[in-house]
């Protein structure tokens, strides 16, 4: 109340009556341990808590009943509201006899041509009325009056259009491909990816997901097939589906409406352990059947592992990168198993070091995914169920013949990529030109290494979708239509299909980029990108940050490359350095285009990057990379990019040259310098 007696005194001050002031009173409102702030109106504390809970689980589609709720803030509002001002009607000079038109002109509307009345506003007045079909031209806006709709003038000379026919009953839409609404699909599916996006950026906590936007989200149907995504990270995107098939094949008739589930293990459809997969079963209105699914992936800042931030450079098995989670269940009927999950990401020789900050990425990632429910779930309500599945299916069968036009245009060819490690990717690309189809061979790669650049097959199968996807001109979402054409073979035990308990996590950001450059030289179409995401890592107890840092993307026929960019597998962004400095006890010294480390040719490679990032406290620092030893390769004559590089500058001066993967400790005053690689040249010098 003293709030609102300083609020209405202020509007008082100004000169307000207090007839004319509305006080709005409200309360903020969390659950205690989270971050996010619901706002509701101010009144009784059971009144409250209704709102809350009700507004709450709109948004994240659990409740915690167990968490104490604190009032954070009271908030008043005191609005002047001004009084209505009578809108007097104008004065018009007469005008001699009825409303005539000026002319017949044509209209089309409906299917069909009109000949339709043109009429000038400037000759209306108040009383006309005027049925469609017809025009009414004024001198800054046309108005089409359709047939079925009148247009008329009131006493204070507005113009305002109502129906007056009853609309004819149109034709509902059928489950059979028609290619205006195969499109309209395409962009419905896509566009609800994208709200799922902006939902989980906007509740996310840590800079990793709400700011870097390391984290991608998807639809697929009732058999856990890749439908539709935002243009998120492609290396989560096409992995994902193997995890939505996990669930389904473990929880195969025990799932039930409020389960959210929650996996990252390489193993089961996983990249690596950072990468945490929420994944949702939209049910039917009745509660019975499953009809879709929805999935959102998320890179952590700590998951646990030997180093914080979850990217060691030297582990060479999986349980030293973090806690393995398998189909864990996340919610259950609506509840937020909080205390299993604390368990869980507290268990083992290297728990994670900031709990409370998953758990605020895991409700926003729950979240998003109820976004993907409740705007599926429209779509059914809008276009019936049989049609929504049977577009599913359309938009899959678009994308795979869209592949195989693609393929008759290839030929057989093939590629040997060599990693810094001295690991070899072989891959043989063998078309079937009768049948449309290709195999796309991975036999004669290296077998599985003993460091952490082995790839889960789900990273590789990504990948190839990826690149396929890329060579189709049209505009498609990337599903699991694409992968149908093509017969991909990985020998198992080799470092793309490695055998528990293989480490992986340069897997997923440094293996998946070398198997996509593989690809691409194989097809000749496009020089090396860097075959690396220059992954950055450091933290202590506290602090855990993660970063991929730009290159030089490859340069193709036609165009040159793109200077310090995010290629291919990768598409997150840095942290603003505002943010990253008020965030984290680091200051970004510099970071600049690194000149003339594009490779040369008719198109030249793009330029990659130099970042300095000096430390304020002492951390561990850690690189993952590669191309420090083996430059990005060129392509049709074009010479290669130049190597990357990494080193630290002690605050006493002395320089410290690091390899390719590396982990260090960093005092205050230190600097670490990243130099990445340039993109290849394509097409010789002219």
């Amino acid at each position: 109340n003293k709030l609102a007696t300083q609020a209405a005194d202020d509007l008082l001050s100004q000169g307000v009556t207090p007839a004319q002031i509305d006080v709005i009173k409200r309360a903020h409102l969390r659950y205690d341990g989270t971050d996010s702030v619901i706002v509701v109106a101010f009144g009784d504390i059971a009144g409250m808590v209704e709102q809350f809970e009700s507004a709450y689980k709109k948004r994240y589609s659990f409740l915690m009943p167990e968490k104490a709720m604190i009032i954070e803030a009271i908030s008043v509002e005191a609005i002047g509201v001004s009084n209505d001002r009578e809108e007097k009607a104008e004065q018009l000079p007469p005008r001699a006899g009825a409303l005539q038109s000026t002319e017949t002109v044509k209209l089309f509307s409906g299917g069909q041509w009109h000949d339709t009345a043109l009429y000038r506003r400037e000759d209306m007045r108040p009383g006309d009325i005027v049925h469609g079909p017809a025009i009414i031209a004024e001198k800054n806006a046309t108005n089409i009056v359709e047939p079925g709709w009148l247009a008329e003038v009131t006493p204070l000379n507005h113009l305002v259009m109502q129906r007056y026919q009853a609309r004819t009953q149109r034709k509902a839409i059928g489950t059979t491909a028609d290619p205006v609404m195969l499109e309209v699909f395409n962009n419905l599916f896509m566009s609800i990816a994208e709200q799922m996006g902006l939902r989980l950026q906007n509740t996310a906590f840590s800079v990793n997901i709400k700011e870097r936007l390391d984290f991608s989200c998807a639809l697929f149907d009732a058999q856990g097939n890749l439908i539709a995504n935002a243009p998120h990270i492609p290396v989560h995107l096409g992995s994902m589906g193997e995890s939505i098939r996990t669930i389904i094949r473990e929880n195969a008739g025990k799932m039930q409406p409020g389960d959210v589930f929650m996996l990252n293990d390489p193993y089961h459809g996983g990249t690596h352990l950072p990468d945490i997969t929420v994944i949702t079963p939209a049910f039917d209105k009745d509660g019975r059947d499953i009809l879709f699914y929805v999935g959102s992936r998320g890179h952590h800042s700590d998951i646990g592992g030997i180093t914080p931030g979850s990217m060691p450079a030297n582990s060479t098995v999986v349980e030293e990168e973090g806690i393995l989670i398998n189909n864990f269940q996340l919610v259950r009927a609506g509840r937020f198993l909080e205390q299993e999950t604390v368990a869980l990401l507290g268990s083992g020789p290297y728990p994670a070091r900031n709990i409370a900050q998953n758990l605020a990425d895991l409700q926003a990632q729950i979240a998003a995914n109820q976004k993907g429910v409740d705007e599926l779930l429209k779509m059914v309500d809008h276009f019936g169920l049989d049609v929504v599945q049977a577009y599913m299916g359309h938009v899959q069968d678009n994308a795979e013949e869209a592949v195989r036009r693609v393929i008759t245009l290839l030929k057989d060819s093939s590629y040997d990529y060599r990693l810094d490690n001295g690991a070899v990717i072989k891959v043989a690309i063998r078309v079937n030109h009768a049948e449309r189809t290709a195999d796309i061979d991975f036999t004669g790669t290296s077998p599985q290494l003993n460091n952490n650049f082995n790839a889960p097959s789900a990273i590789c199968m990504a990948a190839v979708l990826y690149v396929f996807r890329t060579l189709v001109d049209d505009e498609i979402p990337l599903n699991a239509g694409c992968l149908k054409p093509l017969n991909v073979i990985i020998p198992e035990g080799s470092m793309l299909n490695p055998r528990y308990p293989a480490a992986v996590v340069s897997g997923n950001v440094e293996t998946s980029s070398c198997i996509t450059n593989a690809l691409y030289g194989a097809l000749g179409v496009l020089a090396s990108a860097p075959g690396t995401m220059n992954n950055f890592t450091f933290g202590n107890g506290e602090y855990q940050y993660y970063e991929t840092i730009s290159g030089g993307s490859g340069a193709g026929k036609g165009f040159n490359g793109t200077d310090v960019v995010q290629t291919h597998m990768t598409n997150s962004r840095l942290t603003d350095p505002e943010i990253l400095e008020w965030r984290y006890p680091v200051r970004l010294e510099s970071y600049e285009i690194r000149e003339n480390s594009g490779g040369i040719g008719q198109w030249h490679g793009g330029n990659g990057g130099v970042r300095k990032i000096r430390f304020l406290e002492a951390m561990t620092a850690s690189i993952l990379s590669n191309n420090r030893i083996v430059p990005p390769f060129g392509a049709a004559g074009g010479s290669p990019g130049q190597c990357g590089r990494n080193m630290v500058i002690r605050k006493d001066g002395t320089q410290e040259e690091l390899g390719f993967v590396a982990s260090t400790e960093m005092q205050p005053g230190d600097v670490f310098v990243i130099a990445t690689p340039g993109g290849g040249g394509y097409g010789k010098p002219v």
